[in-house]
């Protein structure tokens, strides 16, 4: 008796495609999945990325939720700007951003320095964007900042007319 699971790539016969989100079929016997719209995805056994085989992009898998692994820090940015439109929509404001320690050298060159930045590196201020910056600390553990990419703290109220935007400093 042949073991149907072996047919098919890590992540089962279906997933949702990481870019339009729509359920998506994977290809029998091979470790690839193909979306009308966005064209083949391979999967990595090994170290458990989906690869989009046109662009290069990378996603990793956390709580059934595609996070992309970024590899430019226009790229993060991007995603956290989009992350702080949809909670200004929402009613929300953001207070602070924590971001993933392993994009700490890729992104902390493109971040503001706040005031406190004098030559003691712990007391170093970072923002984007106008808010706070924190990056994950290694000693966490939490195996979830492995793949997720950044967190961004809440509370309810109402933003300022101009929410987060100083892309023309």
């Amino acid at each position: 008796m042949t073991n149907t699971n072996l047919q098919y790539p890590i992540f089962g016969p279906q997933i949702k495609c990481p870019h339009c989100r729509q359920t998506i079929d994977a290809l029998t016997l091979t470790d690839s999945y193909l979306c009308p719209r966005h064209g083949a995805f391979e999967a990595n056994p090994e170290t458990e990325v989906l690869v989009h085989l046109q662009s290069g992009r990378q996603w990793r898998l956390w709580e059934h939720k595609w996070y992309r692994q970024h590899t430019h820090p226009d790229g993060i940015r991007f995603e956290i700007h989009e992350a702080l439109d949809r909670l200004y929509t929402e009613g929300y404001r953001a207070t602070k951003v924590i971001i993933a320690e392993r994009y700490h050298n890729l992104i902390s060159s493109y971040l503001d320095k706040g005031n406190n930045w004098q030559g003691n590196q712990e007391s170093k201020l970072y923002k984007l964007y106008g808010l706070p910056v924190e990056f994950s600390h290694k000693s966490d553990a939490e195996p979830c900042w492995e793949v997720i990419n950044f967190v961004l703290e809440k509370e309810k109220g109402t933003p300022s007319r101009y929410p987060y935007f100083r892309l023309f400093e």
